[in-house]
């Protein structure tokens, strides 16, 4: 990039380039990026390709290239990532919303509707708060108790509920997973668990971009999960609802390990939009 103005045109091919190393949808990443350092909506990029960078704005995109370069995630440049039509703030302290958990949130949500008297539910591990916080949005007569391990993600978590004005209504416990719950305490338990492989997360891309604290799901991915049912066990009421975010390749293990902790329970599994195994439905 020299010195000259450069035009929006421009910009997005120079961002689209050093996206698509990291990116299986680069030209839109490019054009989140380039919306957020101008300022202006995604649709004006793309009609506006004539337009020029300020030094400024220039110098901010020099800034974001070169962080996406090093392999930081776009949404950790942009501090912020989108989930269920609400804007995130996001940081390395917790893992970036995913479309995939909209489906736990969907779910949680078919089932509040049709249980209206249901004023309490927990969300175990819960990273940005991008559970908790927008059940508490999408339902306000709900009460939510928001835990996790890691102090630094507790804290982005109340940043999001202030944001999103739900923090009269969500309470926030340093608590590994449901140790500070009392017993048939809770109507409605969600969870987004750290579920990859130790030996399979290191292969990948996302290990060291993203905390290893919330991907690593031990020896076969379900380390966590198992103990999450252990201790749901005795937490979740009678005729309560367990959610749990799964990998696609724990349809078979994730049932199994469900029901022997819950030999009575309904149990489900949902498919994501590519038809893969996704959500682990246990209603008692």
């Amino acid at each position: 990039m020299d010195d000259r103005p450069e035009t929006v045109g421009e910009a997005l091919e120079t961002a689209r380039r050093v996206l698509r190393l990291h990116s299986e949808t680069a030209a839109l990443d490019a054009q989140v990026l380039l919306a957020h350092i101008l300022a202006k909506p995604r649709t004006w990029v793309l009609i506006h390709p004539e337009a020029r960078l300020t030094l400024s704005q220039q110098d901010a995109l020099r800034a974001a290239l070169a962080r996406l370069r090093e392999g930081t995630p776009l949404p950790y440049v942009l501090g912020a990532w989108e989930f269920y039509g609400r804007s995130f703030d996001v940081g390395p302290e917790a893992l970036i919303p995913r479309p995939e958990t909209e489906h736990l949130v969907e779910a949680a949500l078919d089932w509040l509707r049709a249980r209206p008297g249901v004023r309490l539910a927990a969300d175990a591990g819960t990273g940005t708060g991008c559970i908790a916080v927008t059940l508490a949005a999408e339902r306000p007569s709900l009460r939510l108790v928001a835990a996790d391990i890691s102090p630094a993600a507790l804290h982005l978590a109340r940043r999001n509920a202030r944001r999103h004005n739900v923090a009269s209504r969500l309470d926030f416990l340093r608590a590994d997973l449901l140790t500070a719950f009392a017993p048939r305490s809770l109507p409605l338990i969600c969870a987004n668990l750290p579920y990859i492989p130790t030996g399979t997360l290191r292969r990948l891309e996302v290990y060291g971009r993203e905390p290893t604290l919330a991907l690593d799901g031990g020896a076969d991915g379900l380390e966590l999960i198992r103990r999450l049912l252990a201790q749901a066990e005795t937490r979740l009421a009678l005729g309560g609802l367990l959610l749990l975010e799964i990998a696609a390749s724990q349809g078979e293990s994730a049932p199994r390990a469900a029901r022997k902790v819950f030999p009575r329970a309904r149990i489900d599994l949902l498919p994501d939009l590519a038809g893969h195994p996704r959500l682990l439905r246990i209603q008692t």
